[in-house]
């Protein structure tokens, strides 16, 4: 029990860092589309004028799809096969950490000189912490350039680097990258 009481604050520690990095994807495809037949890809100007993101933020947003879809064998054309769009949406996250663990003021102990209370081998009884981050989301649409219909979307959901400027474009990179990873889809 004493272990886990001392590991505790270390995978608490571990998994809020891991929750900060990671991207979590989802992906949504027409079972119906045949993947292979697309081969060139343009960008719906119209749909990505209409993200609400800033004009830099688009450019590398949409330089990382580029470099994905072109690693994946695509390649840009005038006349395409599928057109690409994005939209975003950004939502500040409040998470509160409650460090009672159930222990409180009761038992052996009392208060002790940090105004902390034990419990019966319940760990520390040390109140809330919350923290504030803005969260985003990038979503990835498809469209069949010929019948206007979408054919696949994928998105991506993680903590948004706004301060540095390399962070933020391996960040964007990473979003898509993460994303793009479920297209085209495995039948």
């Amino acid at each position: 029990m004493k272990k886990l009481l001392k590991l505790t604050p270390a995978l608490m520690l571990v998994m809020l860092l891991s929750s900060c990095s990671s991207v979590r994807v989802a992906a949504d495809y027409d079972q119906q589309a045949n993947f292979e037949q697309y081969k060139t890809f343009a960008f719906f100007k119209p749909g990505i004028d209409k993200a609400e993101i800033n004009d830099i933020d688009k450019r590398r947003i949409l330089r990382a799809i580029e470099s994905e879809l072109m690693a994946k064998g695509m390649t840009k054309s005038e006349n395409p096969d599928m057109l690409v769009s994005i939209f975003t949406k950004a939502n500040q996250r409040v998470d509160i950490y409650n460090n009672a663990w159930g222990a409180g003021a009761w038992g052996w102990g009392g208060f002790n000189r940090w105004g902390w209370g034990w419990g019966p081998g319940l760990g520390w009884g040390g109140g809330n912490q919350v923290s504030t981050r803005t969260e985003g989301m990038l979503y990835i649409d498809l469209v069949d350039a010929n019948k206007k219909e979408l054919i696949w979307q994928g998105s991506g959901t993680g903590h948004l680097v706004t301060r540095n400027v390399d962070k933020k474009e391996a960040r964007i990179k990473e979003f898509v990258s993460k994303t793009m990873e479920q297209f085209p889809p495995a039948k």
